[in-house]
Protein backbone atom coordinates (compact mmCIF):
# COMPACT_ATOMS: atom_id res chain seq x y z
CA UNK A 1 0.00 0.00 0.00
CA UNK A 2 1.58 3.05 -1.08
CA UNK A 3 1.85 6.16 1.56
CA UNK A 4 -1.27 8.02 -0.11
CA UNK A 5 -3.16 5.20 -0.25
CA UNK A 6 -2.41 4.26 3.91
CA UNK A 7 -3.17 8.12 4.85
CA UNK A 8 -6.55 8.08 2.88
CA UNK A 9 -8.05 5.97 5.40
CA UNK A 10 -8.84 8.07 7.94
CA UNK A 11 -10.54 6.07 10.01
CA UNK A 12 -8.66 2.98 10.37
CA UNK A 13 -8.12 2.99 14.27
CA UNK A 14 -4.65 1.97 13.81
CA UNK A 15 -3.54 5.30 11.77
CA UNK A 16 -2.44 7.60 14.63
CA UNK A 17 -3.59 10.47 13.19
CA UNK A 18 -7.00 9.04 13.89
CA UNK A 19 -6.16 8.50 17.75
CA UNK A 20 -8.36 9.65 20.62
CA UNK A 21 -9.13 13.35 20.31
CA UNK A 22 -7.68 14.07 17.09
CA UNK A 23 -10.79 13.66 14.95
CA UNK A 24 -9.99 13.90 11.28
CA UNK A 25 -6.59 15.36 12.15
CA UNK A 26 -5.76 18.16 14.33
CA UNK A 27 -4.92 21.42 12.34
CA UNK A 28 -3.56 24.52 12.92
CA UNK A 29 -3.60 27.65 10.83
CA UNK A 30 -0.58 29.92 10.66
CA UNK A 31 -2.41 33.62 9.14
CA UNK A 32 -0.63 36.46 7.11
CA UNK A 33 -2.19 40.07 6.17
CA UNK A 34 -5.05 41.65 7.27
CA UNK A 35 -8.14 41.92 9.52
CA UNK A 36 -9.76 40.41 6.85
CA UNK A 37 -7.39 37.57 6.38
CA UNK A 38 -7.69 36.86 10.21
CA UNK A 39 -11.25 36.74 10.27
CA UNK A 40 -11.11 34.27 6.97
CA UNK A 41 -8.87 31.99 9.35
CA UNK A 42 -11.65 31.93 11.25
CA UNK A 43 -13.64 30.78 8.61
CA UNK A 44 -11.10 28.24 7.79
CA UNK A 45 -11.25 27.20 11.19
CA UNK A 46 -14.63 26.67 11.49
CA UNK A 47 -15.29 25.13 8.38
CA UNK A 48 -12.52 22.28 9.63
CA UNK A 49 -13.88 22.04 12.53
CA UNK A 50 -17.48 21.34 11.23
CA UNK A 51 -15.69 18.57 8.90
CA UNK A 52 -14.30 16.53 12.37
CA UNK A 53 -11.01 18.40 12.43
CA UNK A 54 -9.64 19.30 16.22
CA UNK A 55 -7.79 22.65 16.77
CA UNK A 56 -3.83 22.02 17.99
CA UNK A 57 -3.82 23.38 21.22
CA UNK A 58 -0.62 25.81 21.69
CA UNK A 59 1.30 22.72 22.84
CA UNK A 60 0.74 20.67 20.07
CA UNK A 61 0.98 24.01 17.62
CA UNK A 62 4.81 24.27 19.09
CA UNK A 63 5.61 21.02 18.92
CA UNK A 64 4.25 20.67 15.09
CA UNK A 65 2.44 17.98 17.06
CA UNK A 66 -0.15 18.48 13.81
CA UNK A 67 -1.78 16.40 11.06
CA UNK A 68 -2.64 19.30 8.89
CA UNK A 69 -0.90 23.21 8.63
CA UNK A 70 -2.88 25.80 6.70
CA UNK A 71 -0.91 28.79 5.29
CA UNK A 72 -3.43 31.51 4.76
CA UNK A 73 -1.27 33.75 2.42
CA UNK A 74 -1.07 37.58 1.89
CA UNK A 75 -0.31 39.43 -1.04
CA UNK A 76 -0.09 43.05 -0.51
CA UNK A 77 3.86 43.40 -0.09
CA UNK A 78 6.30 42.84 -3.06
CA UNK A 79 7.92 40.30 -0.83
CA UNK A 80 4.48 37.99 -0.46
CA UNK A 81 5.35 35.53 -2.66
CA UNK A 82 9.02 34.56 -1.13
CA UNK A 83 7.87 34.88 1.97
CA UNK A 84 5.34 31.94 0.57
CA UNK A 85 7.53 29.92 -0.69
CA UNK A 86 10.25 30.20 2.15
CA UNK A 87 7.65 29.01 4.60
CA UNK A 88 6.83 26.40 2.36
CA UNK A 89 9.91 25.18 1.89
CA UNK A 90 10.43 24.81 5.49
CA UNK A 91 7.94 22.98 6.14
CA UNK A 92 8.37 20.64 3.52
CA UNK A 93 11.42 19.28 6.00
CA UNK A 94 8.33 18.76 8.66
CA UNK A 95 6.49 16.96 5.78
CA UNK A 96 9.53 14.30 5.38
CA UNK A 97 9.60 14.21 8.79
CA UNK A 98 5.97 13.40 9.02
CA UNK A 99 5.03 11.44 5.58
CA UNK A 100 0.97 12.05 6.95
CA UNK A 101 1.35 15.70 7.57
CA UNK A 102 -0.88 18.11 5.23
CA UNK A 103 0.05 21.52 4.44
CA UNK A 104 -2.53 23.60 2.29
CA UNK A 105 -2.18 27.28 1.23
CA UNK A 106 -5.28 29.68 1.21
CA UNK A 107 -6.07 33.81 0.88
CA UNK A 108 -4.83 35.95 -1.67
CA UNK A 109 -1.39 34.55 -2.82
CA UNK A 110 -2.85 31.48 -4.01
CA UNK A 111 -5.98 33.47 -5.81
CA UNK A 112 -3.05 34.47 -7.56
CA UNK A 113 -0.17 31.87 -7.83
CA UNK A 114 -3.14 29.15 -8.09
CA UNK A 115 -1.16 27.08 -11.01
CA UNK A 116 2.52 27.82 -9.59
CA UNK A 117 2.31 27.03 -6.42
CA UNK A 118 1.25 22.86 -6.62
CA UNK A 119 4.34 23.07 -9.35
CA UNK A 120 7.33 24.67 -7.26
CA UNK A 121 5.78 22.83 -4.30
CA UNK A 122 4.37 19.93 -5.06
CA UNK A 123 3.96 18.65 -1.00
CA UNK A 124 1.68 20.89 -0.88
CA UNK A 125 -2.16 18.64 -0.63
CA UNK A 126 -4.54 21.66 -1.28
CA UNK A 127 -4.21 25.13 -2.77
CA UNK A 128 -7.83 27.20 -2.33
CA UNK A 129 -8.66 30.50 -2.76
CA UNK A 130 -10.25 33.51 -1.05
CA UNK A 131 -13.87 32.61 -2.40
CA UNK A 132 -13.25 28.40 -1.75
CA UNK A 133 -13.07 28.51 1.63
CA UNK A 134 -15.86 26.01 2.00
CA UNK A 135 -13.84 23.12 -0.54
CA UNK A 136 -10.87 22.93 1.78
CA UNK A 137 -11.97 19.82 3.34
CA UNK A 138 -13.56 18.12 0.53
CA UNK A 139 -9.81 19.30 -1.07
CA UNK A 140 -7.87 17.50 1.68
CA UNK A 141 -9.53 14.08 1.10
CA UNK A 142 -9.27 14.21 -2.37
CA UNK A 143 -5.56 14.41 -1.21
CA UNK A 144 -5.64 11.37 0.70
CA UNK A 145 -7.10 9.56 -2.24
CA UNK A 146 -4.92 10.24 -4.86
CA UNK A 147 -1.51 11.76 -3.35
CA UNK A 148 -1.59 14.64 -5.86
CA UNK A 149 -1.89 18.33 -4.91
CA UNK A 150 -5.57 19.31 -5.41
CA UNK A 151 -6.33 22.81 -6.44
CA UNK A 152 -9.56 24.80 -6.30
CA UNK A 153 -9.54 28.82 -6.90
CA UNK A 154 -12.67 30.83 -8.38
CA UNK A 155 -13.09 34.15 -9.49
CA UNK A 156 -16.41 34.83 -9.36
CA UNK A 157 -18.38 34.66 -5.81
CA UNK A 158 -21.07 32.61 -5.20
CA UNK A 159 -21.33 31.58 -1.42
CA UNK A 160 -19.96 34.50 1.67
CA UNK A 161 -17.54 33.76 3.35
CA UNK A 162 -19.91 35.30 6.39
CA UNK A 163 -22.37 32.16 5.93
CA UNK A 164 -19.57 29.52 6.40
CA UNK A 165 -18.88 28.46 10.07
CA UNK A 166 -16.61 30.11 12.36
CA UNK A 167 -14.21 29.44 15.03
CA UNK A 168 -13.73 32.67 16.55
CA UNK A 169 -10.19 33.26 17.83
CA UNK A 170 -11.75 35.60 21.11
CA UNK A 171 -14.86 34.88 22.69
CA UNK A 172 -15.29 38.74 23.70
CA UNK A 173 -14.11 39.99 20.64
CA UNK A 174 -15.37 39.48 17.27
CA UNK A 175 -14.99 40.02 13.86
CA UNK A 176 -17.89 40.38 11.57
CA UNK A 177 -17.76 41.01 7.38
CA UNK A 178 -20.20 43.55 6.26
CA UNK A 179 -18.85 43.17 2.86
CA UNK A 180 -16.33 41.97 -0.13
CA UNK A 181 -14.21 42.93 -2.76
CA UNK A 182 -13.44 46.85 -3.69
CA UNK A 183 -14.54 48.64 -6.71
CA UNK A 184 -11.19 50.89 -6.89
CA UNK A 185 -8.99 51.35 -9.05
CA UNK A 186 -6.14 52.33 -7.06
CA UNK A 187 -2.99 51.49 -9.29
CA UNK A 188 -0.62 50.04 -6.29
CA UNK A 189 -3.24 47.64 -5.16
CA UNK A 190 -3.90 44.22 -5.99
CA UNK A 191 -7.07 43.42 -3.77
CA UNK A 192 -9.47 43.57 -6.83
CA UNK A 193 -7.66 41.30 -8.27
CA UNK A 194 -7.75 38.47 -5.11
CA UNK A 195 -10.85 40.10 -3.59
CA UNK A 196 -13.17 41.13 -6.82
CA UNK A 197 -15.19 43.62 -7.22
CA UNK A 198 -17.40 44.81 -3.61
CA UNK A 199 -20.44 42.90 -2.96
CA UNK A 200 -22.30 43.84 0.29
CA UNK A 201 -24.22 41.36 2.74
CA UNK A 202 -27.95 42.14 3.83
CA UNK A 203 -28.09 44.36 6.63
CA UNK A 204 -30.43 42.01 8.31
CA UNK A 205 -27.95 39.41 7.97
CA UNK A 206 -25.29 41.19 8.91
CA UNK A 207 -27.08 42.43 12.46
CA UNK A 208 -28.12 38.76 13.06
CA UNK A 209 -24.71 37.60 13.33
CA UNK A 210 -23.96 40.47 15.10
CA UNK A 211 -26.52 39.07 17.63
CA UNK A 212 -25.29 35.93 17.71
CA UNK A 213 -21.38 36.73 18.53
CA UNK A 214 -23.14 39.04 21.68
CA UNK A 215 -25.39 35.93 22.38
CA UNK A 216 -22.29 33.61 22.51
CA UNK A 217 -20.38 35.57 24.73
CA UNK A 218 -19.31 38.99 22.38
CA UNK A 219 -18.48 42.38 24.14
CA UNK A 220 -17.12 43.99 21.11
CA UNK A 221 -17.45 43.61 17.65
CA UNK A 222 -15.29 45.52 14.19
CA UNK A 223 -17.38 45.87 11.12
CA UNK A 224 -15.24 44.82 7.79
CA UNK A 225 -14.71 45.87 4.73
CA UNK A 226 -12.16 46.82 2.13
CA UNK A 227 -13.94 50.35 1.75
CA UNK A 228 -16.84 49.98 4.79
CA UNK A 229 -18.69 53.41 4.15
CA UNK A 230 -18.78 52.08 0.76
CA UNK A 231 -21.57 49.50 1.88
CA UNK A 232 -25.24 50.24 0.51
CA UNK A 233 -24.00 51.98 -2.64
CA UNK A 234 -24.70 48.91 -4.94
CA UNK A 235 -28.53 49.17 -2.77
CA UNK A 236 -28.55 52.64 -3.96
CA UNK A 237 -28.60 53.19 0.06
CA UNK A 238 -25.70 56.12 0.47
CA UNK A 239 -26.79 55.93 3.62
CA UNK A 240 -27.11 52.20 4.52
CA UNK A 241 -23.40 52.40 6.64
CA UNK A 242 -24.52 54.98 9.07
CA UNK A 243 -27.73 53.34 9.56
CA UNK A 244 -26.09 50.02 10.33
CA UNK A 245 -23.88 51.78 12.47
CA UNK A 246 -26.86 53.12 14.70
CA UNK A 247 -28.80 49.64 14.52
CA UNK A 248 -25.87 48.14 16.03
CA UNK A 249 -26.40 50.60 18.81
CA UNK A 250 -29.51 49.37 19.04
CA UNK A 251 -27.85 45.75 20.07
CA UNK A 252 -28.49 44.82 23.95
CA UNK A 253 -24.99 43.50 25.49
CA UNK A 254 -22.90 44.81 22.58
CA UNK A 255 -20.66 47.18 23.93
CA UNK A 256 -18.54 48.50 21.85
CA UNK A 257 -18.31 49.09 17.91
CA UNK A 258 -15.40 49.45 16.41
CA UNK A 259 -15.18 49.32 12.20
CA UNK A 260 -12.20 49.19 9.33
CA UNK A 261 -11.30 50.67 7.02
CA UNK A 262 -13.38 53.58 5.36
CA UNK A 263 -12.52 55.20 2.60
CA UNK A 264 -12.14 59.23 2.72
CA UNK A 265 -13.51 59.80 -0.93
CA UNK A 266 -17.04 58.62 0.71
CA UNK A 267 -16.55 59.32 3.89
CA UNK A 268 -19.92 61.29 4.76
CA UNK A 269 -21.03 63.32 7.48
CA UNK A 270 -24.05 60.90 8.32
CA UNK A 271 -21.21 58.52 9.00
CA UNK A 272 -19.22 61.15 11.58
CA UNK A 273 -22.94 61.91 13.35
CA UNK A 274 -24.01 57.79 13.77
CA UNK A 275 -20.38 57.84 15.39
CA UNK A 276 -20.97 60.60 17.52
CA UNK A 277 -24.44 60.22 18.38
CA UNK A 278 -24.50 56.30 18.99
CA UNK A 279 -23.21 55.18 22.53
CA UNK A 280 -21.08 51.86 22.00
CA UNK A 281 -19.55 53.11 18.21
CA UNK A 282 -16.21 54.08 19.16
CA UNK A 283 -14.36 57.08 18.48
CA UNK A 284 -11.39 55.38 16.53
CA UNK A 285 -11.12 56.29 12.96
CA UNK A 286 -8.13 54.60 10.42
CA UNK A 287 -8.57 56.93 7.80
CA UNK A 288 -6.03 55.55 5.33
CA UNK A 289 -4.00 58.83 3.64
CA UNK A 290 -1.75 56.95 1.51
CA UNK A 291 -0.15 60.33 0.37
CA UNK A 292 -0.14 64.01 1.33
CA UNK A 293 0.66 65.19 -2.46
CA UNK A 294 -2.48 65.73 -4.39
CA UNK A 295 -0.19 65.33 -7.53
CA UNK A 296 0.68 61.49 -6.33
CA UNK A 297 -2.92 60.91 -4.98
CA UNK A 298 -3.69 61.21 -8.78
CA UNK A 299 -1.08 58.83 -9.91
CA UNK A 300 -2.52 56.14 -7.21
CA UNK A 301 -6.28 57.19 -8.29
CA UNK A 302 -7.36 58.22 -4.83
CA UNK A 303 -10.12 60.05 -5.40
CA UNK A 304 -9.74 62.37 -2.88
CA UNK A 305 -7.15 65.11 -2.34
CA UNK A 306 -5.47 66.42 1.16
CA UNK A 307 -8.11 69.22 1.48
CA UNK A 308 -10.86 66.93 1.53
CA UNK A 309 -8.89 64.75 3.69
CA UNK A 310 -7.88 67.32 6.41
CA UNK A 311 -11.85 68.41 6.60
CA UNK A 312 -12.90 65.39 7.40
CA UNK A 313 -10.43 64.66 10.27
CA UNK A 314 -11.28 68.42 11.45
CA UNK A 315 -15.07 67.23 10.91
CA UNK A 316 -14.55 64.27 12.79
CA UNK A 317 -12.61 66.15 15.97
CA UNK A 318 -15.28 68.66 16.14
CA UNK A 319 -17.98 66.30 17.02
CA UNK A 320 -15.69 63.75 18.74
CA UNK A 321 -12.95 65.49 20.66
CA UNK A 322 -10.99 61.82 21.92
CA UNK A 323 -11.58 60.59 18.94
CA UNK A 324 -8.04 58.33 17.96
CA UNK A 325 -7.09 58.61 14.20
CA UNK A 326 -4.51 56.13 12.67
CA UNK A 327 -3.39 55.79 8.54
CA UNK A 328 -1.82 54.31 5.83
CA UNK A 329 0.89 56.04 4.36
CA UNK A 330 3.20 54.67 0.99
CA UNK A 331 6.39 56.19 0.54
CA UNK A 332 8.50 56.60 -2.75
CA UNK A 333 5.32 56.53 -4.77
CA UNK A 334 6.78 55.72 -8.70
CA UNK A 335 7.31 59.48 -9.45
CA UNK A 336 7.54 60.72 -5.96
CA UNK A 337 9.50 63.78 -5.76
CA UNK A 338 11.17 65.64 -2.60
CA UNK A 339 8.25 68.02 -3.23
CA UNK A 340 5.95 65.15 -3.34
CA UNK A 341 7.21 63.84 0.17
CA UNK A 342 7.77 67.24 1.88
CA UNK A 343 4.08 67.86 0.97
CA UNK A 344 3.16 64.18 3.15
CA UNK A 345 5.48 65.55 6.03
CA UNK A 346 3.33 68.54 6.33
CA UNK A 347 -0.16 66.90 6.00
CA UNK A 348 0.93 64.14 8.39
CA UNK A 349 2.19 67.11 10.69
CA UNK A 350 -0.86 68.52 10.05
CA UNK A 351 -3.01 65.85 10.99
CA UNK A 352 -1.78 64.33 13.78
CA UNK A 353 -2.54 60.55 13.67
CA UNK A 354 -2.19 58.70 16.93
CA UNK A 355 -0.41 55.82 14.84
CA UNK A 356 0.38 55.21 11.08
CA UNK A 357 1.02 52.20 9.01
CA UNK A 358 3.93 53.75 6.84
CA UNK A 359 5.25 51.10 3.75
CA UNK A 360 7.88 51.52 1.74
CA UNK A 361 6.48 51.64 -1.80
CA UNK A 362 6.59 47.99 -3.50
CA UNK A 363 5.44 46.71 -6.99
CA UNK A 364 3.26 44.16 -7.28
CA UNK A 365 2.86 42.34 -10.68
CA UNK A 366 -0.27 43.39 -12.64
CA UNK A 367 -1.06 46.32 -11.07
CA UNK A 368 -0.44 49.46 -13.39
CA UNK A 369 2.27 51.05 -10.57
CA UNK A 370 4.32 48.38 -11.28
CA UNK A 371 5.49 49.40 -14.70
CA UNK A 372 6.05 52.92 -14.12
CA UNK A 373 9.35 54.65 -13.45
CA UNK A 374 10.55 53.90 -9.35
CA UNK A 375 12.46 55.88 -7.10
CA UNK A 376 15.64 54.61 -6.57
CA UNK A 377 15.56 52.32 -3.24
CA UNK A 378 18.28 54.14 -1.31
CA UNK A 379 15.89 57.17 -1.71
CA UNK A 380 12.47 55.06 -0.51
CA UNK A 381 14.45 54.22 2.62
CA UNK A 382 16.00 57.60 3.81
CA UNK A 383 12.05 59.39 3.48
CA UNK A 384 10.60 56.39 5.24
CA UNK A 385 13.26 56.65 7.77
CA UNK A 386 12.32 60.66 8.00
CA UNK A 387 8.66 60.15 8.11
CA UNK A 388 8.33 57.44 10.40
CA UNK A 389 10.99 59.72 12.88
CA UNK A 390 7.90 62.51 12.48
CA UNK A 391 5.03 59.64 13.44
CA UNK A 392 7.16 58.60 16.21
CA UNK A 393 7.02 62.02 18.09
CA UNK A 394 3.92 62.98 17.33
CA UNK A 395 2.70 59.78 18.33
CA UNK A 396 4.41 60.25 21.60
CA UNK A 397 3.21 63.83 21.92
CA UNK A 398 -0.38 62.21 21.46
CA UNK A 399 -0.39 59.49 24.02
CA UNK A 400 1.18 61.49 26.80
CA UNK A 401 -2.06 63.49 27.00
CA UNK A 402 -3.56 60.18 28.31
CA UNK A 403 -1.72 60.76 31.81
CA UNK A 404 -3.38 61.35 34.79
CA UNK A 405 -6.90 60.76 32.66
CA UNK A 406 -8.90 58.34 33.54
CA UNK A 407 -9.64 55.31 31.07
CA UNK A 408 -12.28 52.17 30.45
CA UNK A 409 -10.23 49.44 29.16
CA UNK A 410 -11.70 46.03 28.18
CA UNK A 411 -9.36 43.35 29.55
CA UNK A 412 -8.12 40.54 27.10
CA UNK A 413 -5.46 39.22 28.11
CA UNK A 414 -2.93 39.29 31.28
CA UNK A 415 0.63 40.69 31.47
CA UNK A 416 2.70 39.94 34.84
CA UNK A 417 5.10 42.52 35.64
CA UNK A 418 9.06 41.29 35.40
CA UNK A 419 10.40 43.81 37.97
CA UNK A 420 7.77 44.21 40.54
CA UNK A 421 5.39 41.96 42.40
CA UNK A 422 2.58 43.95 40.64
CA UNK A 423 0.31 41.97 38.65
CA UNK A 424 -0.69 43.43 35.24
CA UNK A 425 -4.25 42.40 33.25
CA UNK A 426 -4.21 44.52 29.61
CA UNK A 427 -6.49 45.47 27.29
CA UNK A 428 -7.39 48.62 25.14
CA UNK A 429 -9.61 51.38 25.98
CA UNK A 430 -12.46 52.75 23.84
CA UNK A 431 -10.93 54.15 21.31
CA UNK A 432 -8.45 51.48 20.98
CA UNK A 433 -4.72 52.18 22.74
CA UNK A 434 -3.53 49.31 24.59
CA UNK A 435 -3.12 49.89 28.42
CA UNK A 436 -1.62 47.64 30.81
CA UNK A 437 -3.68 48.48 34.29
CA UNK A 438 -2.20 46.95 37.42
CA UNK A 439 -4.19 45.50 39.88
CA UNK A 440 -4.18 47.26 43.16
CA UNK A 441 -3.22 44.69 46.25
CA UNK A 442 -5.85 42.92 47.80
CA UNK A 443 -8.33 43.30 44.37
CA UNK A 444 -9.35 40.29 43.03
CA UNK A 445 -7.85 39.95 39.28
CA UNK A 446 -10.50 40.93 36.10
CA UNK A 447 -11.64 38.44 33.66
CA UNK A 448 -11.11 38.44 30.27
CA UNK A 449 -14.27 40.55 29.10
CA UNK A 450 -14.64 42.45 32.50
CA UNK A 451 -14.09 46.40 32.33
CA UNK A 452 -11.93 48.26 34.35
CA UNK A 453 -11.77 52.07 34.62
CA UNK A 454 -8.13 53.26 35.93
CA UNK A 455 -6.22 56.40 35.78
CA UNK A 456 -2.95 56.05 33.61
CA UNK A 457 0.43 56.87 35.60
CA UNK A 458 2.50 56.50 32.35
CA UNK A 459 2.33 56.76 28.31
CA UNK A 460 4.83 54.81 26.89
CA UNK A 461 5.69 55.42 23.13
CA UNK A 462 2.41 52.96 22.14
CA UNK A 463 0.83 51.93 25.28
CA UNK A 464 -0.01 53.16 28.34
CA UNK A 465 0.10 52.00 32.22
CA UNK A 466 -2.21 52.07 34.54
CA UNK A 467 -0.44 51.02 38.20
CA UNK A 468 -1.86 51.62 41.27
CA UNK A 469 -0.74 53.97 43.56
CA UNK A 470 -1.89 54.32 47.12
CA UNK A 471 -1.12 57.95 48.14
CA UNK A 472 -2.41 59.55 44.42
CA UNK A 473 -6.04 58.48 44.93
CA UNK A 474 -6.42 57.11 41.69
CA UNK A 475 -9.33 55.51 40.14
CA UNK A 476 -9.69 52.04 39.70
CA UNK A 477 -13.14 50.28 39.58
CA UNK A 478 -13.70 46.95 37.90
CA UNK A 479 -17.45 46.09 35.85
CA UNK A 480 -18.26 42.44 34.72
Amino acid sequence: MTEAERASKTNDPADPRVAAGRGKGVFTVHTLGCQMNVHDSERIAGVLEQAGYVAATDAQAADCDVDLIVLNTCAVRENAAERMYGTLGLWAERKRQRPNLQIAVGGCMAQLDRERIAKKAPWTAAVFGTKNIGSLPALLDQNRATGLPQTEVSDQLTVFPSQLPAARASKVSSWVSISVGCNNTCTFCIVPTTRGRERDRRPGDILAEVRKCVDEGAKEVTLLGQNVNSFGYAMGDRYAFSKLLRACGEIEGLERVRFTSPHPAAFTDDVIAAMAETPNVMHQLHMPLQSGSDRILRAMHRSYRTAKFLTILNKVREAMPDAQISTDIIVGFPGETEEDFEETMRVVEQARFSSAFTFEYSPRPGTPAASMEQVPKDVVQARFDRLLALQERITEEEMKKFEGRDVEVMITGTRGKKDAATKRVTGRERTGVLVHVGVPEGYPEPKVGDFVTATVTHAARHNLIADPDPKAGQTYAVRH
